[in-house]
């Protein structure tokens, strides 16, 4: 018979048990604390590693590459990326770590801000993703991508602006990304806008310090006497070099006599620079309905992700990224300089717009004064001219007709032949020396009147053979055509004369382009868009251009452009 009796110790032992159990379960929840409190400090120590890691660096390049490696480790991801955003909103330059560079030459074009990644650009915020593939925006992976799955994007902000963002992708734990691993690379994103605007304020400076002494070469340059040519090359030169841009061109308005800049119709290339650029020198841009032409027109400069030339030949040449900014001084602009890059190339940034537009700015007002110093300088070297012209003529010229004067009185009073015969002799010597300094006082003096009207004089010529013909004429003077010798002025004069003739009457052209300049050499350039010469004017007129640059020296070559029409360059040495 059961005893009814109940077993004290019964209760009590299940009591204990379940103490024991919840006293087991509070230490295990105080552990995990405990390991989350001690994963959160070294998280915290890691992040703080990171902040002062990435902001040691000034390098911007070294900046963006040391956040990328560090958010990396912090949050144990495979794959690191940071876009930066261009002018246009869209990626412009792409640091990525992760992925070799065979593969990255397989994988072909870096992003540029679509699919996922375009998500993060548009929303301005955090996104974590377990699966990317999962994602509407998602737009797949290229050929020979490595598989990817887990994501993170965080904004990166530097002076309350986007600078760009920062991606993650594949945990190599092989597990996702947490609510912890975002908040960690929102905390890292914050300390990296201050470490990239620190490095782009270090990158600024360093820039205009390269600006300030490419302006100071220029104007010493200036200053010294080079030619306004090897000027704008210098300038060209510079520009691309300090903007890291393919190419550099200098557009200069085509003016007429006293032409404002609001009646100016077209633009002239004068310079361009830049390795595999054709050669785009001398061709004309027109005003009306071109990015350059609105710079020129309106003073102000652009930074555009894409450059057209519609040029007035009817050819239209593509660039890429391009700064277009106005050579301005005074009241005037003297030209266009643009800094441009190959298509599907990074995006300039306004910082380098304002440099660039500065820099063009201080050139343009040291041509400008460069040529009002070589005007005086020519003004003193006329006025030495008149003066020694004077000399001459009042003194030195006097004198010597006196001494002749006073040897034919002794010639008449001579008893012996031999010396009168010799006294005769000396006295036509001073003649011929007398007319020898005659004539080299009407060339002092003609050549100030030479230099101010070859310009004109070629403008007459041109202007008489066009006529009333419908050829649209473009003329361009570059180079200190003023010291030009009077003998050779009247050979330019004329061989500009025979080449437009040619052309008028035999080329059936609608557009001419006529381009004098001395650098050394006297070149003229005529170029035009029509049929070609016929063989009887090539044997008559080309034939006696021909052989009046063989006689000074020179030579004479005409080439049929592919885009159809002639191009005659005369050129001959100034001695």
């Amino acid at each position: 018979m059961p005893s009814s009796r109940e077993d004290p110790q019964g209760p009590r032992s299940v009591e204990d048990a379940f103490s024991r159990l919840r006293l087991r379960e509070l230490l295990t929840q105080v552990q995990v604390r405990i390991e989350e409190i001690i994963g959160l400090r070294d998280r915290m120590d890691g992040l703080l590693s990171a902040v002062l890691a990435i902001s040691s660096e000034l390098e911007l390049d070294a900046t963006l590459r040391r956040i990328v490696h560090t958010a990396m480790d912090l949050v144990d991801a495979r794959y690191g990326a940071i876009g930066v955003l261009g002018v246009n909103g869209e990626l412009s330059q792409f640091v990525y770590e992760g992925i070799d560079e065979p593969t990255r030459e397989l994988i072909g074009a870096l992003p540029t801000g679509h699919g996922v990644l375009g998500v993060v650009i548009e929303e301005d915020k955090p996104l974590r993703l377990d699966d990317i593939a999962s994602h509407p925006a998602s737009v797949g992976f290229p050929s020979h991508h490595p598989p990817m799955r887990g994501f993170l994007g965080v904004p990166i902000r530097a002076r309350q602006e986007t600078f760009g963002r920062l991606y993650l992708t594949e945990k190599r734990s092989g597990g996702r990304f947490t609510e912890d691993d975002e908040v960690v690379m929102q905390a890292l994103a914050g300390a990296a806008g201050i470490a990239v605007d620190n490095a782009r304020l270090f990158e600024e400076v360093r820039r205009r310090e390269h600006w300030l002494d490419a302006t100071s070469e220029i104007t010493a340059a200036l200053l010294a006497g080079t030619d306004p040519i090897d000027a704008l090359q210098l300038i060209a030169e510079r520009a691309a070099e300090l903007t890291a841009a393919d190419y550099a061109l200098i557009a200069v308005p085509v003016r007429g006599e006293d032409t404002a800049d609001e009646h100016v119709s077209e633009l002239i290339i004068s310079m361009s620079v830049g390795v595999g650029l054709d050669d785009l020198t001398h061709r004309t841009i027109p005003v009306s309905g071109s990015i350059t032409g609105q710079v020129f027109r309106e003073r102000i400069p652009r930074n555009v992700s894409k450059l057209v030339f519609d040029l007035t030949e009817g050819q239209a040449v593509r660039f890429g990224p391009a700064l277009a900014v106005p050579m301005r001084a005074d009241e005037m602009t003297s030209g266009v300089l643009l800094a441009v890059r190959m298509a599907d190339s990074s995006d300039f940034d306004e910082d380098q717009l304002q440099v660039v537009s500065s820099f063009a700015d201080q050139a343009a007002l040291a041509l400008q004064r460069a040529e009002a110093q070589a005007a005086r300088r020519e003004l003193d070297v006329l006025a030495d001219r008149d003066r020694i012209a004077r000399d001459l003529h009042d003194h030195v010229i006097q004198r010597l007709f006196a001494i002749g004067m006073a040897m034919q009185g002794t010639q008449r009073r001579a008893k012996s032949p031999i010396v009168a015969d010799r006294l005769t002799e000396h006295i036509d010597q001073l003649h011929e020396v007398i007319e020898d300094l005659r004539a080299s006082i009407f060339d002092l003096q003609a050549t100030a009147e030479t230099a101010v009207r070859f310009r004109a004089r070629v403008q007459r010529v041109i202007t008489d053979v066009v006529g009333d013909s419908p050829i649209r004429i473009t003329v361009r003077m570059a180079g200190p055509l003023d010291v030009l010798p009077p003998k050779l002025a009247e050979h330019a004069e004329a061989v500009v004369l025979e080449a437009v003739s040619n052309v008028v009457r035999h080329a059936r052209a609608s557009e001419l382009s006529v381009t004098i300049s001395l650098d050394g050499n006297l070149a003229i350039d005529v170029t035009d868009n029509g049929v070609g010469i016929p063989e009887p004017a090539a044997h008559g007129g080309l034939h006696n251009l021909a052989e009046r640059a063989t006689q000074l020296g020179g030579q004479c070559t005409v080439d049929q452009l592919p885009s159809g029409g002639t191009s005659l360059r005369w050129s001959v040495p100034v001695r």
